[in-house]
């Protein structure tokens, strides 16, 4: 009935009697959204994956209740990162498992939840894994399994107890954490994995509090972790770290005193990316990423007219273009819609790492700050180990870098 259009959605509410509209509002897979509902399939185990206020906890708590109902769930692990945890979030918390199985009973000095007919819920901390020794059930749920002290210890315990009747399941919510555990998980053949946003639940949360989050820490590492449920994985051989670029994140745009545009041209390749990038230098000598106006897929006329809406925005002193495929193309390119625009082509005489290493160094020194967030420039930055494809943000950055400070110049950097 849901997924009726509006106007017929409208005329069957209206025939129906309002016991059959009370039940409507409390039944739960009339409400959910499609990420909260377990998925279809013969999974061991569901990831649910989500930012802060998603309705991780709802999901969980009604699976549960939904699982004991029907039959299938007769014995159920509750597992918080504390004890704490489980009663306050789980179990008494608005979304928790009182609001999704009223007919339950529980029982806190038992740490445990009692159904009528007969079904049990125990609940236990993941700081203590020894203790669901000798336990055994036919599901788990386990919350915020990225909190735990140990939560790759703690989940090999409860996959051993997960061994009664004839389809053992569990069902992890959680925010996630760049934690081997979490990657093991995901990458388990019989793990089922859904992901919801902040925002998919805004309807649900205190008016303004999606966009007062995402107004502070939108694209930032912690907002695509807490708001987007975005894994952010590192690369340890990579050239740059995250905590460089969010240790220097900042809000505003300082005066500057010389604001370059660095461009690295698709040169023909077919779908490559333009990489667009702003930066410069402010009057206090440090260094500033200003804006990512990156494109791909566009003709030559197409993203010359992206440079110049960059120059323009931007009001840089110049455009710095490598050139080492068709390099009288490209200049012939971005001036035809900036004539008078100082122009300065340059030719790479080295390869990407050797030539991105300087501009790394400065900001392993704490030079350089980023304005905002660009998370496709800090993604490709954070990737970067010399491997894979072209990174065409990475490069315009480099250029700009290059030519406004001497410390970012690859040796042996011929300009035309």
């Amino acid at each position: 009935m849901a997924s009726q259009p509006p106007g017929l959605r409208d005329a069957i509410y209206s025939a129906l009697s309002e016991s059959q509209l009370a039940f409507l509002l409390c039944d739960w897979r009339f409400r959910a959204r499609e990420t909260q509902l377990a998925p279809p399939g013969g999974w061991r185990c569901w990831l649910f994956l989500g930012g802060r206020g998603a309705g991780k906890t709802r999901a969980g708590a009604e699976w549960v209740a939904e699982g004991v109902r029907a039959g299938r769930m007769r014995r159920v692990a509750l597992v918080g990162a504390s004890l704490d945890d489980v009663r306050k979030v789980m179990i008494e918390g608005p979304s928790g498992l009182k609001s999704a199985a009223r007919e339950a009973r529980y029982e806190p000095a038992n740490r445990r939840m009692t159904w009528p007919g007969g079904a049990v819920a125990t609940v236990f901390s993941a700081d203590e894994p020894d203790s669901i020794r000798g336990h055994q059930f036919d599901a788990v749920w386990a919350d915020e399994f990225c909190k735990w002290p140990d939560p790759q210890g703690a989940l090999d315990m409860l996959r051993m107890a997960l061994r009664l009747g004839s389809d053992p399941r569990l069902c992890v919510t959680t925010t996630p954490r760049n934690i081997a555990a979490l990657r093991t998980l995901m990458e388990a053949a019989d793990t089922a994995v859904t992901r919801s946003t902040t925002r998919d639940n805004g309807m649900n949360l205190a008016p303004k509090f999606v966009d007062e989050l995402e107004g502070r820490y939108g694209g930032t590492r912690l907002g695509r972790q807490e708001l987007d449920g975005d894994l952010i994985e590192d690369n340890e051989a990579a050239l740059w770290k995250r905590e460089w670029i969010e240790s220097g994140r900042v809000a505003a745009t300082p005066p500057m005193k010389r604001v370059i545009i660095g461009v690295d041209p698709p040169a023909g390749r077919t779908g490559a990316a333009c990489g667009i990038v702003a930066a410069g230098r402010g009057q206090d000598g440090a260094f500033y990423v200003l804006g990512d106006c990156s494109v791909q897929g566009l003709t030559s006329a197409q993203w010359a007219e992206r440079v110049a809406g960059a120059f323009e925005t931007h009001q840089a002193d110049r455009i710095v273009a490598e050139a080492n495929q068709g390099g009288d193309m490209v200049r012939e390119v971005i001036g035809h819609r900036l004539e008078n625009a100082p122009i300065t082509l340059v030719h790479a005489t080295r390869d990407k790492y050797t030539r991105a290493m300087p501009a790394a160094s400065l900001y392993e020194r704490g030079r350089v700050h980023h304005v905002g967030a660009f998370p496709k420039l800090e993604d490709q930055l954070c990737g970067f180990d010399g491997t894979g494809p072209s990174p065409d943000r990475l490069d315009a950055l480099v250029w700009a870098l290059a030519h406004l400070s001497p410390l970012a110049r690859e040796p042996k950097v011929r300009t035309l």
